[in-house]
């Protein structure tokens, strides 16, 4: 039996646009995750007098990281692409270096901010095209992602205040 072709995408966007975006969300993914480890890893491996506050916020926000790897990948799909997923396509995508070794406590929160930023600098790079394109679920995506991106990298920011 021959395998029967799916329909094609009809939702308004054009090819172009949707594979454009795809590509876009593909790199936030990568941020993504990449940030989802980081806090992870410091959440295991966090010492020192600050580590029940650490530890305890660090999970709260891998939590909502891990999350929203799914909503991201899952808009990828809905415009016709396949969604990024092995390690290799992260690093190669992700505009945040892994952090090597583990770091002091301090060190741990700065390096998350940077993540924080440069993962709200890579969601706001996408608002330019998705607003040509009217792709209103995918603008929506990216705001509700600053949103927990810019509070979250003011909150580890004030950690590090005099």
């Amino acid at each position: 039996m021959a395998k029967s072709k799916a329909p094609q995408i009809d939702i308004g966007i054009t090819e172009q646009d949707r594979k454009a975006i795809a590509a876009g969300l593909s790199r936030l993914l990568a941020d993504s995750y990449t940030l989802y480890l980081m806090t992870h890893n410091f959440h295991w491996n966090v010492t020192g007098p600050q580590f029940n506050s650490l530890h305890t916020m660090f999970m709260a926000q891998y939590t909502e990281q891990w999350t929203a790897l799914d909503v991201i990948a899952e808009r990828i799909r809905a415009l016709g692409e396949p969604a990024p997923g092995t390690y290799k396509e992260f690093v190669k995508l992700a505009s945040i270096k892994e952090v090597e070794g583990v770091p002091r406590a301090t060190d741990m929160v700065r390096h998350l901010v940077a993540a924080q930023e440069a993962t709200a600098r890579t969601a706001r790079s996408l608002y330019p095209l998705v607003e040509a394109a009217n792709d209103q679920p995918t603008a929506d995506i990216v705001t509700q992602r600053l949103e927990v991106h810019e509070k979250t990298a003011w909150m580890l920011r004030s950690l590090l205040e005099e």
